[in-house]
């Protein structure tokens, strides 16, 4: 919570003069559309979704900023998709990581057959075991048996799981940096429904202004003070103020609502805003500071990094691929006519396997692996320029 309260405070730095241009009559520019970073983690959308959680209460709650930022947090789409997509990067890894682990598996067999010699060439014409009955059976064969297979050398299968690790340490960045970013997301939106209640305030002030004046009109009208063209002008503007009204309470309801999903409030679920945003100090860095600080420090900057290691690694397993590997399989079990008379055998292997020409399906994987590995390179420059011209902006913003 240390970093959010952090992100929160930048946060309300960067939106207190928002909130205060549209108190005054001022409505900021991006009031009527959420504005999304350039950089946002995969699948942006999710994070205007969001599970409804809880019970709906009869009477209206009161939602602060914080409460909202919290709420987000816990139920946001995209922050709960993030954090599953750890789980499904992990199985990933495992499932790579098995190829160096040992494979132990077990088998019980019980057999009744029965054998043609002949087909082996005993007891065929001019056979020197002539003699020998084509037919052997029927008998049982009973085989209880455990097999081990265990790696012992596969620099592909290695670097298979390196990758898989760093693709792991790169989804957990990227849960971090959902986390932030739905701070902003929630925030934004609560920000915007603020303005659009100030706007919905002004409106229908404006409208029983209107309605005074019109009033006033007809009355001094039927005094015989004022003509009746002021009267329908009177009449034309409250209509006019009316219309502008309902369309700022409309625009007010559309902001709850879509504030509501992102959070994830219960169906229905009637809310106010708290109009009381404190008043924070600007945050004491400079630039420099600051952009050193966001490579060092920001989750989306360290995932696109990982996704590097992660091609690399990817690379070098299809390096790995084209050397000699080495395995070493054994089994141990009971074999014979029944459990009764059974009797333990085993059998150790020891393979190597030399790759001599695959059909060029290793030069393929290796084009594809140099292409993702210069895309993944490409997009974390593309990142360190936005993330400069970001806070660029936001000091921009906050001055």
């Amino acid at each position: 919570m240390k970093s959010v309260r952090l992100i929160l405070m930048l946060f309300l730095v960067c939106a207190g003069t928002s909130w205060r241009a549209a108190a005054q009559g001022q409505p900021p520019a991006d009031v009527r559309r959420l504005q999304l970073p350039s950089q946002l983690p995969p699948a942006s959308a999710t994070f205007l979704g969001g599970v409804p959680s809880g019970t709906v209460t009869s009477e209206p709650i009161t939602l602060t900023l914080v409460d909202a930022v919290r709420r987000a947090l816990d139920h946001n789409l995209g922050v709960l998709t993030a954090e599953q997509a750890i789980g499904r990067a992990a199985g990933v890894r495992w499932r790579a990581l098995s190829e160096l682990l040992p494979n132990v598996g077990g088998r019980i067999m019980e057999t009744r057959q029965t054998l043609n010699l002949q087909a082996f060439g005993f007891g065929s014409f001019g056979s020197a075991f002539g003699d020998i009955p084509t037919i052997v059976g029927p008998f049982n064969v009973f085989d209880a048996r455990v097999t081990v297979s265990q790696s012992l050398l596969d620099v592909g299968a290695l670097n298979a799981a390196r990758s898989e690790l760093h693709n792991l340490d790169a989804a957990r960045s990227t849960y971090h940096h959902a986390r932030n970013f739905v701070v902003h997301v929630a925030g934004t939106l609560y920000i915007q429904a603020l303005a659009a209640l100030a706007r919905a305030d002004a409106a229908r002030v404006q409208q029983d202004t209107a309605q005074t004046l019109h009033q006033q009109a007809v009355d001094l009208k039927q005094g015989g003070l004022v003509a009746g063209i002021d009267v329908l002008r009177a009449e034309v503007e409250l209509h006019t103020l009316t219309q502008r009204a309902t369309a700022a309470a409309n625009d007010l309801d559309k902001a709850k609502l879509q504030l509501a999903r992102v959070i994830g409030l219960p169906l229905g679920q009637a809310f106010t805003l708290d109009p009381d945003i404190p008043e924070l100090p600007d945050p004491d860095i400079t630039l420099d500071h600051a952009v050193e600080r966001a490579y060092r420090t920001r989750p989306d900057y360290q995932a696109a990094l990982d996704r590097i290691k992660a091609a690399e690694a990817a690379r070098n397993a299809v390096v790995g691929d084209r050397l000699p590997s080495v395995r070493v399989n054994a089994d141990y079990g009971d074999i014979g006519l029944s459990p009764a008379d059974s009797h333990g055998t085993y059998t150790i292997s020891g393979v190597v396997n030399v790759p001599v020409f695959q059909g060029g399906r290793l030069h393929g994987r290796m084009l594809e692996t140099e292409a993702d590995l210069r895309n993944r390179r490409s997009e974390a420059d593309d990142l360190k320029a936005s993330i400069y011209y970001d806070i660029r902006a936001a000091f921009l913003d906050v001055q």
